[in-house]
C-alpha cells in the first residue's frame, strides 16, 4: 500500500524533530526532507503545531504495521504486552519525549484537541478487538469488560510514557516496557 502524501510530510517532519530537536526544525527543512511543494505541506498542514498534533495518526500508522506482524500462535494477551513494547521502541527511537510529553499536556489542558484519547482511533479499535479475541479465547479475563480492560490497559501504557518523559528519556522505554508491562496488566490475564 503506497503511503499517502500527509503520512510521508507526518514521518520525514518527526525523523527531523527527533534529530534536530522541534523548535530548530523549520518548515522548510521538512519540505525538503519530505520533498513535496510547500502548497502540498499547507494542504494537509497548517503549521508545525499541527503536525506536533498529530502524534496520534503517526502512532496509529504503528498499530497497523504491529497487526500485520503479530507472530503466528500467539494469544491475545500476549499480543498485547508485544503491540506495546513494539510502540513504544519506535517512540524511543522516533519522537523525541519533549514532543510526547508536550502533547500529553496538551491533552492535560485540552489546547490540543483529544486526539490521543479519541476512541475511534485504530489504537483503540485494535485493542478492543483483541481483549474481545482474548476473552473469547481464554487468556483474558471475562471478569471486567472490554471498555474497563481497555481503560486500564492503556492508562497502564501512558504511565510507562509518562515515567519516561518525566525521566527526560534516560532509559530505553521499549526494554522496559516488555519488562515490566506484562506485570502491569497480569491481573486482565484468565
Amino acid at each position: 500500500m503506497k503511503k499517502d502524501l500527509r503520512q510521508t510530510i507526518l514521518e520525514k517532519a518527526f525523523e527531523l524533530f527527533y534529530e534536530k530537536g522541534y523548535d530548530d526544525t523549520t518548515i522548510s527543512d521538512i519540505i525538503d526532507r519530505a520533498g513535496v511543494a510547500r502548497g502540498s505541506f499547507y494542504y494537509h498542514f497548517k503549521g508545525k503545531d499541527e503536525l506536533l498534533n498529530s502524534i496520534a495518526d503517526l502512532l496509529d500508522e504503528q498499530y497497523m504495521e504491529i497487526e500485520k506482524d503479530f507472530p503466528e500462535g500467539m494469544n491475545a494477551f500476549d499480543k498485547l504486552v508485544y503491540m506495546n513494547a513494539r510502540v513504544h521502541t519506535y517512540i524511543e527511537h522516533n519522537i523525541p519525549y519533549d514532543l510526547i510529553a508536550n502533547q500529553y499536556s496538551q491533552q492535560l489542558v485540552k489546547t490540543g484537541g483529544n486526539n490521543l484519547l479519541d476512541r475511534n482511533r485504530y489504537y483503540f479499535r485494535l485493542m478492543n478487538k483483541l481483549i474481545e479475541e482474548g476473552k473469547m479465547e481464554g487468556s483474558i479475563t471475562r471478569d471486567k469488560t472490554t471498555a474497563e480492560i481497555a481503560r486500564f490497559y492503556s492508562m497502564c501504557e501512558r504511565a510507562l510514557i509518562t515515567d519516561w518523559c518525566m525521566e527526560n528519556g534516560d532509559y530505553p522505554l521499549g526494554v522496559y516496557s516488555e519488562q515490566v508491562f506484562h506485570c502491569m496488566i497480569d491481573k486482565l490475564r484468565a
